[in-house]
């Protein structure tokens, strides 16, 4: 396969993390999957890893998702560094990943400060409605 034709294939999320790893190095993605009705989102589970390299695409991530559990509809990843570049280590991000949780328990909309994807991997922005 061409480079053309892997770019053209590629998801919102491969050129996503391809550029956030061109840009920061390596990094942790703190990432939420969420359930999407018809008006509302909803948590389902947290994770965080550790990207040290972009090789990683969507197929991939979906695969790790699968031991998850959880029939997802969405995932908003939340990049993080140390504060002098590189992943951050685990105790560090699990307290950030609570903190981002107690965020998303206070407004849902959180999940738009991250990067935002569907399940096929195609960037998405949820939007407030209002229920009459």
């Amino acid at each position: 396969m061409s480079t053309s034709e892997a770019s053209e294939r590629a998801t919102d999320f491969d050129r996503w993390i391809a550029g956030e790893f061109a840009e920061t190095g390596a990094f942790t993605a703190l990432v939420v999957l969420v359930e999407i009705g018809a008006t509302k989102v909803a948590p389902l589970c947290s994770s965080y890893f550790n990207v040290i390299g972009d090789e990683v695409d969507w197929g991939e991530v979906t695969v790790l998702f699968a031991g998850a559990g959880a029939d997802w509809d969405g995932a908003s990843f939340f990049p993080v560094t140390a504060p002098h570049g590189g992943p951050v280590d685990n105790p560090t991000a699990r307290l950030r990943l609570r903190e981002l949780e107690a965020r998303l328990d206070e407004d849902r909309l959180v999940l738009n400060q991250g990067h935002f994807f569907d399940k096929c991997g195609r960037r998405m922005k949820i939007e407030e409605v209002h229920v009459q």
